[in-house]
């Protein structure tokens, strides 16, 4: 009988520290900080998009496209200073090892965000989802802002 009520007691205990545990690694998902978009003129076709994409996980991320609803095409950027010029070329993948963050922002890498669906306004907010390899999806919201409020 004793066996019996250890035993339970075990199951009982492991049961609960499973319940209780934080989420396993494979459902770990980086997380999208700070997104804001600059901007443009009015018909402008394309807008910039920055922020901070952290990864908290154990295990390396890598974001492999991105997209949108409020705008035609999405792609990931880095800006360069080669011979003296600044070059931007589209990044096909950013990896973000574990416990790093990849920081977008002017000059560097950055989200291009193509052909606006509609005239965005200061204040508005938009949805980028980052395509992750491996499969699934990371959203980010990122708050349209101003030039001249930067």
């Amino acid at each position: 009988m004793h066996r019996i009520l250890a035993t339970l007691a075990l199951a009982s205990a492991c049961a609960l520290a499973v319940a209780s545990s934080p989420a396993s690694a494979r459902d770990c998902k980086p997380q999208v900080r700070e997104g804001w978009v600059r901007l443009g003129p009015a018909g402008m076709p394309m807008m910039a998009g920055f922020g901070r994409i952290e990864n908290a996980c154990a295990t390396p991320v890598t974001i492999t496209g991105a997209s949108s609803p409020a705008f035609g095409s999405v792609e990931l950027h880095e800006t360069r200073l080669v011979d003296g010029v600044n070059r931007m070329r589209h990044l096909q993948e950013l990896r973000i090892a574990p416990g790093d963050a990849a920081v977008l922002k002017p000059g560097g890498m950055h989200l291009m965000l193509m052909q606006p669906h509609a005239q965005l306004k200061a204040g508005s907010r938009v949805v980028v989802s980052f395509a992750l390899s491996g499969g699934g999806e990371l959203l980010g919201e990122f708050e349209v802002r101003k030039p001249d409020a930067l």
